[in-house]
């Protein structure tokens, strides 16, 4: 099950207590205070993973404590500290404070580690409070209490190139031949319910995809999957929108396009400033060559990328422009510089 928002409360362990002992042998009938301390408690860390996926690992665990520190012993013995809790997240996960939404870190890299509750000290035994003048101190201190926080994890998928398209546009089954991997493909709407991830390589390139599931008309009012999913497109560096070309279903790609950019531009304006490329799909129908033209008409400034994803035909042009289009989107977040607008960015055929 994809999971991408979650609420947990943690809570670092607790430290060991100090104890009261005295050293007992034969012959040393005043052998002095000898109680160890208490082991300190475990911390929390959270650890960004390209092997976690999401965040279902925390859907049936919501309360999470790491392992207290043990009480001191005899003979000095420092009890045991409580080990450290190391709790994997997926690579683009936003950590908030959830009574006041602060943002806490943004796992942007492989490997990223926060310190998100910090273990509690052990406690003193009697021997720490040993001195010249106080030679049988008899009490001990309490480990102290580990540090408690609740926060709200949130995954925004990290792509070098989001899909984009209304529902049943042929997204999926593009991924599905691009990067050659197994994607649940229907002739219905709503076919893909969680984002899928997949990749191809050219030379010594690798491109990362993300199949955002389909977009409707009033997603960002939340219709249909709407804000659950909208929110992965704005990690991705760049966007392909894919258009069901052919207009079956009695579908209209120009129509179709200008609801996707304006349901971009209600949830964040940002998101148009991306680099681009537009597909038109099912180019084996029919009805395809009419409904291009009229694209292309509406739209001249924009080139338009012509494939058949059922029949593999264009696809491969379509790696070639995938690479320019990364190299585009990579740039861009490098000089942080604002972006051409929309309608005003240009690929050649």
């Amino acid at each position: 099950m994809f999971v991408d928002q979650v609420k947990l409360k943690l809570s670092a362990g607790k430290g060991g207590n100090g104890v009261v002992a005295w050293r007992r042998e034969k012959y040393l009938p005043k052998g002095g205070p000898s109680g160890g301390n208490g082991g300190k408690g475990g911390s929390i860390y959270l650890v960004s993973s390209h092997d976690a996926y999401s965040l279902e690992s925390f859907r049936n665990q919501r309360i999470i404590h790491a392992e207290s520190g043990k009480q001191g012993g005899s003979s000095r013995c420092q009890g045991k500290s409580g080990q450290d809790l190391y709790l994997k997240v997926p690579t683009g996960t936003t950590l908030r404070e959830a009574t006041t939404n602060t943002l806490l870190f943004d796992f942007t890299e492989e490997g990223q580690e926060y310190l998100l509750c910090q273990g509690g000290f052990g406690g003193k035994g009697n021997y720490f409070f040993k001195t010249s003048k106080r030679r049988a101190p008899n009490f001990c201190t309490e480990g102290k209490e580990g540090e408690s926080i609740e926060i709200e994890l949130e995954l925004k998928l990290i792509a070098d190139i989001g899909l984009i398209g209304m529902p049943n546009a042929g997204k999926s089954t593009l991924l599905s031949k691009l990067a050659h991997i197994p994607v649940k493909v229907a002739p219905y709407p709503f076919t893909t319910l969680i984002p899928n991830l997949g990749f191809f390589e050219a030379g010594d390139k690798r491109i990362l995809l993300a199949d955002i599931p389909g977009i409707i008309e009033g997603a960002h009012e939340n219709k249909g999957l709407g804000l659950s999913f909208l929110k992965h497109i704005e990690r991705t560096s760049a966007l392909l929108f894919v258009l069901d070309g052919a207009g079956s279903e009695a579908r209209d790609p120009v129509q179709d396009f200008k609801v996707l950019e304006k349901e971009l531009q209600k949830h964040n304006p940002l998101i148009l400033e991306k680099p681009f490329l537009v597909v038109l799909n099912k180019k084996d129908l029919p009805s395809f060559a009419e409904k291009e033209q009229e694209f292309k008409k509406i739209f001249p400034s924009l080139s338009v990328h012509a494939v058949s994803a059922e029949k593999e035909e264009g696809l491969s042009s379509l790696k070639d422009k995938l690479l320019l289009l990364k190299d585009a989107g990579k740039k861009k977040e490098t000089k942080r510089k604002p972006c051409p607008l929309l309608s005003q960015l240009v690929f050649a055929n």
